[in-house]
């Protein structure tokens, strides 16, 4: 196997299961183990059994280092292990986590927004990773609204893992100071590059990971000694390596890790040679304090060998790497070195850096160790899967934009009972009629109608530079998307990575997210991996393509839930429960079960069933839209309207911007509802619904939902009792209403 394949496993998780002799990766899972400054001990035990046979030793600080030969000189090879994050500062009454950063003073501008409504993983003290997401807003009950929090700032930011009460929290092993990382896999984009968060900081331990295994594989003899280290709190002041350089004191140190711009006029854009050199796929970067100036010393030196094996290097403008600020630091060897490759987008969710960028600093590294290229390998690697177990997990994580919902439609015709025979409609709609009403019965017509797409983006075009202009598919809050990793679906099936670029200026002082009337509506542009058209083209992406969130199903604590695309998966799956708890014999009713398309673009699924029903003399006397109740149930949210709590029950949706449901009927589902001991609430909300399109037929529009916080956004949490209730009361409703 290529060193470049080696380096892509071990930057998506794979760690090394022995040292002595090459050994088969062993996954870790499909998220990287987080190691927010401070809080490494996980990742550090990690690398340290992955390397066992060299008999790593680890100080109090959390360094881990494995030293190797012995005599003069001593060269000392240090990466970063730590990355940015947060820590639990509050837990307040309610169930809420408050954050505080780590490092306290941000990376960037916009590095707490793009925390806003994301997935991430607490970990507690006993290693436990506890599912949880940052609240951000609903898009749907903002019209109006006065002061409305940025989402900018941990003053406005908390942690939603599911809990009721502070007692919840604890009950689950979280506790104050427990640190909180973003969950999301790292991301293969077009053929060579990764993306994903703090992609920057995890390459150098990536690097020094394979270092190691090669060396052990061909058993070099090294002249002197050599350290390798992993260092931790480097972004809270260096602290890990200062230790080490007291500790080792090494004749010389190669220090391998991000790149960060010397602080000289903040208000400065990069010049326009540092701007090119930091573009993925230009090479191994030299940090120097000079550009201008020749290199001299051992990065002159490690140049020298980068040029006689072909090694692309680059001096680039940097600072030192920091040392601890309460004190005089510890001073660099006079023989120091700075190597990193490029990223794009650094310190964001959407970080990208290039594997042969990656393989060339790692061949660079073996050639400077043992004086000659890296051999060859065969080393055979595993991975690991897993199935969806439930009906409402394999829906949510099934992909389907808004006029791409075929995997959806198809994946609900397999979820439903075998004696189903639902039929697919010129719109795409899935249509199951039920009950064996004659033509001359009074039975009435009822539909029960939920959507299956979610939102999205599709390729408008492809630029000359390679990008996508994309389209916005649904409306949400672009800080939830823009700058962050995402999937595009191509016609024949497969997906490739890809990240949506971030506004102009995110990276300058005193940026502010773009927000107006129109913000949410404006085309995107996408960065796949490739440098021109013909490159796009050859990863077969084609105009109509579309692109997702990559999402998965997290259970939180006790019966709450996060994924992408509850809305409105959740009613789909509702449906397919009460078409199961029914069973194939309704008798003398009339109802009719449709899963509809394209609602996130103007209820066009439903437009199209509901004209087609009229056409044929057949329109439904009500409708029962099964859609999101947006709701309030949010520490930065208006408790004004939309207030239905997550796990009280179903929700009436008895007031939205497109339907006003008839207080009668409200009243009439309440009382079969309780009758049934299914619990119940009801109330106003934003949006629309699939019932509205049918009104206009002489259909009555009672829409039905569950309560839903942080629409719109990756980091959607339900309570599964409440999908509960939704599937018993659309099951009463079809046999009693």
């Amino acid at each position: 196997m290529k060193l470049q394949s080696r380096l892509v496993l071990v930057l998506l998780g794979f760690v090394y299961a022995g040292a002595a002799e090459p050994a088969m990766a062993q996954y870790q899972g499909p998220e990287e183990t987080p190691a927010v400054s401070g809080y490494e001990q996980q990742l550090a035990g990690e690398i340290r059994s992955s390397i066992k046979g060299f008999s790593p030793q680890t100080d109090n600080l959390g360094n881990l280092y494995v030293t190797l030969g012995s005599g003069a000189p001593h060269r000392l090879i240090v990466a970063p292990i730590d990355q940015p994050g947060y820590v639990v500062s509050e837990i307040t009454p309610d169930g809420y986590l408050r954050v505080q950063r780590l490092p306290q003073r941000a990376p960037n501008a916009v590095f707490d927004l793009l925390h806003a409504a994301q997935p991430v993983w607490v970990m507690t003290r006993d290693e436990k990773w506890i599912a949880g997401v940052f609240s951000g807003l609903s898009v749907h009950l903002q019209p109006g609204r006065q002061n409305v929090p940025t989402m900018a700032h941990p003053d406005e930011m908390y942690v939603d893992i599911g809990a009721s009460n502070a007692e919840e929290v604890r009950g689950s092993g979280v506790d104050v100071l427990d640190p909180i990382s973003l969950i999301q896999s790292p991301q293969i984009i077009g053929t060579n590059e990764i993306a994903g968060p703090a992609t920057g900081d995890r390459f150098g331990r990536g690097v020094l990971l394979e270092l190691l295994r090669l060396l052990a594989a061909h058993k070099e003899n090294i002249p002197g000694t050599l350290t390798i280290a992993f260092a931790t709190q480097q972004w809270t002041g260096g602290r890990g390596l200062d230790r080490l350089l007291n500790e080792l004191h090494p004749d010389e140190l190669i220090y391998v890790g991000r790149i960060m711009p010397p602080r000289i006029d903040e208000s400065k854009p990069a010049s326009a040679a540092t701007r090119e050199a930091m573009i993925p796929g230009s090479g191994v970067l030299i940090g120097v304090s000079d550009a201008s100036a020749p290199l001299s010393g051992l990065p002159a030196e490690l140049k020298k060998i980068a040029d006689s094996h072909t090694v692309r290097t680059q001096p680039v403008l940097a600072a030192l790497p920091a040392l601890a600020s309460y004190a005089k630091a510890t001073p660099l060897p006079a023989r120091f070195a700075h190597l990193s490759v490029p990223s794009l987008y650094p310190v964001t969710p959407a970080e990208i850096i290039s594997t042969p960028d990656v393989g060339a600093l790692e061949s660079l590294l073996y050639r400077y160790i043992a004086g000659k290229d890296v051999p060859g390998s065969n080393v055979g690697w595993g991975a690991s899967g897993g199935a969806a177990p439930d009906d409402l997990r394999a829906l949510t994580e099934t992909y389907g934009a808004s006029g791409h919902e075929e995997a959806v439609r198809e994946r609900v015709k397999n979820l439903l009972p075998s004696w189903a025979k639902p039929e697919t409609d010129a719109a795409g709609n899935l249509v199951l009629k039920m009950g064996s009403a004659k033509a001359n019965s009074n039975a009435k017509k009822i539909v029960f109608i939920a959507h299956m797409d979610e939102i999205g983006y599709q390729v408008r075009s492809i630029e000359p530079d390679g990008r996508l202009l994309m389209d916005v598919l649904g409306g949400g809050y672009t800080e939830y998307f823009l700058g962050h990793v995402m999937l595009l679906h191509k016609a024949d099936g497969s997906t490739v990575g890809g990240v949506l670029e971030l506004p102009t200026k995110w990276d300058q002082p005193g940026f502010e997210w773009p927000h107006g009337p129109k913000a949410m509506d404006e085309p995107a542009h996408m960065y796949v991996g490739a440098h021109s058209a013909e490159e796009t083209q050859k990863l077969g992406i084609k105009v109509g393509d579309w692109a997702t969130v990559p999402k998965k199903y997290h259970a939180l604590i006790g019966t709450r839930a996060n994924a992408r695309s509850f809305d409105d998966r959740v009613g789909c799956a509702a449906l397919i429960e009460a078409v199961k708890a029914l069973g194939p014999d309704l008798g003398d009713r009339q109802v009719t079960f449709i899963w509809s398309t394209e609602e996130e673009v103007g209820l066009k699924g439903a437009a199209a069933a509901a004209e087609r029903m009229a056409k044929e003399g057949n329109a439904p006397d009500f409708v029962f839209a099964i859609d999101t109740f947006v709701s309030s149930d949010s520490p930065i949210e208006s408790k004004r309207f939309a207030d239905a709590e997550i796990g009280k029950g179903f929700v009436i949706r008895a007031v939205d911007n497109s339907n006003i449901a008839p207080r009668e009927y409200v009243d009439r589902v309440v009382k079969l509802a309780n009758e049934n001991k299914i619990p119940v609430q009801y109330g106003v909300t934003g949006g629309g619904n699939d019932g509205a399109v049918f009104v206009r037929y002489g259909t009555v529009d009672v829409p039905l939902s569950w309560p839903l916080r942080y629409s719109h956004s990756p980091a959607e949490v339900i309570d599964t009792r409440d999908y509960d209730a939704l599937a018993k009361i659309v099951a009463v409703l079809a046999k009693q209403w």
